[in-house]
């Protein structure tokens, strides 16, 4: 065994939300080692095709936002969402969404004018992985280690030994971490060893799943290519993801109730069908990426000094994209707090905060997606014999299922809700003031200062997005310069917690929700603590907002 690392944070799992999580880490000046079992440079899977909005923002928090939006599919390529009777047959409905050369200019339609800097990307998790590493292992304080797995864990009085093993040597190494996270996804040995749980459905949904490369289907389509492209006849139906927007793809083969298993189906038979191609049409699989569809939760998001994220915390249908971002959400909300603790302005119960506000999000997101699911499986299964008919009742067939189909996906797709609604409702670490939060669904939602809450997005009369504005830690945003902002700046200077006070000159489109004198967001832009004038007791809030108040009870 060699000797022992010393770290701050040891990450398990070097996919995007391990590395957003060290990215947040290192930022703030934090020491992080990460485990990855693969070699450097090894791709991932193909999967995870859409970054939320909200995911953006964190990505530009990071500075590696720009590099995220310039990879993916062309410039050019239309993110649209066609539903046709097979992908190169009959058009049934399309739901538009701008291609990244227009996604800052483009505006009507459903997924336009987000109240943010960053609206939505659809790149693959191919394209994605590389670029976050590449930016993680170039910061300061930040170490991967490659070809390295996790062992076990166990807990002192002031930290976590870990240990692991080199894959290729066999050489075991001793870790040293103040904390540990695991981001090892769902079959995840650091959720085992705290003895959580994952609870919910097994399985919602089988997909068989085949990653293809046709550099002629292209040529093949009856109308403008699209990001991803369903299909629905009476025969099979499934989905088709672009993943470079030349030749490579992802072929989704949606299996029936009777079709218990991934090779119930003949594969070969499926894809023609999804394709609407013969059997003169060539095509290579470069591999198979069969998945069930679940909606499982953690029981427990941490013991100890020990803490899960992603995939190792919650697993469920990709509906609304929500399956790698919500992941990354989690590794925003425990990087700031992990690190609030490590700098020493965070209490130990600060930290408690993390599955009191993460839990409920994964489980409310968890049954939109597999509500979602169910719906989608119930319009798969009374297809129109007649869909695909170039007759009178064909065309009729078509408007109608075209009408039900938009109206279904169109909130997923577009999914306001999901990137700018949800709210923490019961973090020990937020000073509510009894109003309750804005009910939100998958597409809509309503900008509020309630406590919980994102903070809400605006431009300022400088042009600047305001969280561009904001400070990486607390912010105090000011909006009426007469109040005295003293009494609070002085009083967490003299405990040597960070808010950067902020004087909001808001732009022409005005201050939006922003009703109160003072609204306080936190590093993740959440509404901490509002208010119309400074609180008469400063440190009460600081005693909050820092985890005392809870360590204390």
């Amino acid at each position: 065994m060699t000797a022992a690392v010393e770290t701050d944070v040891l990450i398990v799992g070097a996919g995007p939300v391990g590395l957003t999580l060290g990215m947040i880490l290192a930022q703030r000046g934090v020491a992080v080692t990460l485990l990855e079992t693969r070699h450097r440079g090894e791709p991932p899977n193909v999967k995870c095709n859409h970054v939320s909005a909200r995911s953006m923002e964190i990505l530009r928090r990071l500075g590696v936002a720009d590099a995220a939006r310039n990879a993916g599919l062309p410039a050019d390529y239309a993110n649209d969402i066609a539903y046709r009777t097979s992908m190169t047959g009959k058009a049934i409905t399309r739901i538009p969404i701008p291609c990244r050369r227009d996604r800052f200019t483009a505006t009507g339609g459903p997924d336009t004018d987000w109240p943010t800097a960053e609206p939505p990307h659809r790149i693959n998790q191919l394209f994605l992985e590389p670029i976050l590493f590449e930016h993680a292992v170039a910061m300061p304080g930040l170490t991967v280690l490659n070809r390295t797995e996790y062992l076990s864990h166990t807990e002192t009085a002031d930290g976590v030994q870990i240990t692991a093993r080199n894959i290729d040597s066999g050489e075991e190494t001793t870790i040293a971490a103040r904390y540990l996270a695991g981001c090892d996804g769902g079959r995840s040995q650091v959720r085992r060893d705290i003895g959580a749980k994952l609870v919910g459905d097994a399985v919602v949904q089988r997909v068989q799943s085949t990653y293809i490369r046709a550099p002629q289907l292209l040529g093949l389509m009856n109308d403008a290519p699209a990001w991803a492209s369903f299909s629905l006849n009476p025969r099979r139906s499934g989905n088709v993801y672009a993943i470079d927007g030349r030749e490579t793809w992802l072929v989704h083969n949606y299996l029936r109730d009777d079709e218990p298993d991934f090779d119930s189906v003949d594969r070969d038979w499926s894809i023609r069908e999804i394709l609407g191609v013969g059997p003169d049409f060539s095509y290579e699989v470069l591999s198979n990426e069969d998945w069930f569809g679940r909606r499982l939760v953690a029981d427990s998001f941490q013991k100890g000094r020990a803490f899960i994220c992603g995939d190792a915390a919650h697993l469920w249908v990709p509906y609304a994209g929500y399956g790698m971002n919500a992941g990354i959400a989690d590794a925003e909300c425990l990087g700031w707090l992990l690190a609030a603790n490590i700098a020493g302005w965070g209490n130990a119960g600060m930290l408690d905060a993390y599955a009191a506000e993460r839990q409920p999000i994964t489980e409310q997101v968890s049954v939109f997606a597999m509500n979602h699911a169910h719906a989608m499986a119930k319009e798969r299964k009374v297809v129109p014999a007649d869909i695909e008919d170039d007759t009178p009742a064909g065309a009729a067939a078509r408007k109608v299922l075209g009408r039900k189909i938009y109206d279904l996906n169109v909130q997923q797709y577009c999914c306001g809700g999901l990137n700018f609604g949800y709210y923490y409702d019961r973090s020990p670490i937020i000073s509510y003031d009894g109003q309750a939060q804005p009910a939100y669904s998958m597409a809509d939602f309503t900008p509020s200062t309630v406590p919980g809450c994102r903070t809400p997005h605006i431009w300022l009369s400088d042009k600047r997005s305001l969280y561009d504005a904001m400070g990486p830690d607390y912010t105090l945003l000011r909006f009426d310069p007469s109040q005295d902002a003293e009494p609070l700046m002085a009083a967490a200077a003299a405990r040597g917690i960070p808010i950067k006070l902020l004087d909001v000159v808001p732009g022409k489109d005005g201050s939006g929700p922003y009703a109160e004198a003072f609204v306080l967001s936190r590093p993740d832009r959440h509404v901490a603590w509002r208010g119309d004038a400074c609180p008469t007791d400063p440190n009460a809030l600081l005693d909050t907002i820092t985890g005392t108040a809870a360590s204390a009870n």
